[in-house]
């Protein structure tokens, strides 16, 4: 690993976005959500993932100058497609609008089709949060798991994130999980490190359990808990791709490869908690730090005001691909 500066974390990884055929907003908002998974959610949704962004993007998965169309089909529901580019950035222009219509109905639904993947999903809640916003988030993506009774790929791994706001300046609660036993990128990662996976994450292209991360990227992943992880994940591709729009998992093309987009669904459920109980906020993080106090372990995720410009670490690999991309452009 070595050791970035915000600034140059920053400009390296949009160069990057830029050579690759991002356009200028793009390439800002796939870079924010990235370097946001580094510092606080998932480290492999951070620049590993990133590496999946720059190669759809020169592939094509990616429309690099996508022109997302966002509208309100309802006073409470904002509809979008992202036009075959990234779920970032129409949810960031988005934004400012769907949260005011979080505070004047009190409750919000935000719903998005046609993306890339919609990378750490924990990105979406976190931010909601740091506003006092109360969310939940779902997503469905091309299908990588199988569930009890199949052999086949049938679900993306489905995540779905919840996020909570603790107080002005306060780690709020963020919880981003799959409806997969793990995320799909952690076994893709062990595979290209030719590491072993534990057993229980996925079956090879036979059905057979194994422990080979090559042989479970031929194969599919396993949902966690069995048939209550599967039913997990069949509830958010109904919320994720049922609402939007989107396709169904078992027709979103492949995220690696090809020159199409998987059109990922994307659904965010956000409440104003102040509606009923203005110190909601203050409530939460008193329960927080009293099942703190009796060991219970809650993911709550660190926002101090200096975060944003501390440094970041990146491994050597992945720096040395972000250098030879921005080279080769120029």
């Amino acid at each position: 690993m070595t050791t970035l500066s915000a600034d140059e974390a920053v400009k390296l990884t949009t160069r990057a976005c830029i050579a690759c055929g991002a356009s200028p907003a793009m390439a800002a908002s796939l870079v924010t959500a990235t370097l946001s998974a580094a510092r606080f959610g998932h480290k492999d949704l951070g620049f590993p993932h990133l590496m999946d962004y720059l190669e759809a993007l020169k592939a094509g998965r990616i429309n690099g100058n996508a022109r997302p169309s966002i509208r309100p089909v309802l006073p409470a529901f904002v509809h979008a497609d992202a036009d075959g580019g990234i779920a970032q950035l129409p949810f960031d222009l988005a934004y400012d609008d769907f949260r005011k219509r979080v505070s004047t109905f009190g409750v919000a639904l935000y719903s998005q089709k046609n993306s890339y993947t919609a990378g750490e999903l924990g990105y979406y809640v976190r931010r909601l949060a740091l506003d006092g916003i109360v969310s939940i988030a779902v997503a469905n993506g091309p299908a990588l798991m199988t569930a009890a009774g199949s052999g086949k790929r049938v679900y993306c791994t489905n995540p779905i994130a919840f996020g909570v706001p603790t107080g002005a300046g306060q780690a709020p609660v963020v919880i981003d999980q799959a409806s997969s036993a793990t995320a799909f990128v952690r076994v893709k990662r062990a595979a290209d490190l030719q590491q072993e996976i534990p057993e229980g994450w996925a079956v090879d292209r036979s059905g057979q359990p194994t422990t080979d991360a090559r042989e479970a990227i031929e194969g599919a992943l396993l949902p966690f808990g069995g048939y209550k992880g599967a039913n997990i994940a069949l509830i958010v591709e109904l919320l994720a791709a049922g609402l939007s729009g989107s396709s169904w998992s078992m027709d979103g093309a492949d995220f690696l490869t090809g020159d199409r987009s998987p059109d990922t669904g994307m659904t965010i459920i956000a409440i104003a908690p102040t509606a009923a109980d203005k110190g909601f906020s203050e409530r939460v993080r008193t329960h927080v730090e009293r099942l703190t106090d009796v060991g219970v372990h809650v993911p709550t995720q660190s926002v101090e005001t200096d975060s944003e410009t501390s440094d970041l670490e990146v491994s050597e690999g992945h720096l040395r691909v972000l250098r030879e991309i921005v080279f080769d452009a120029c």
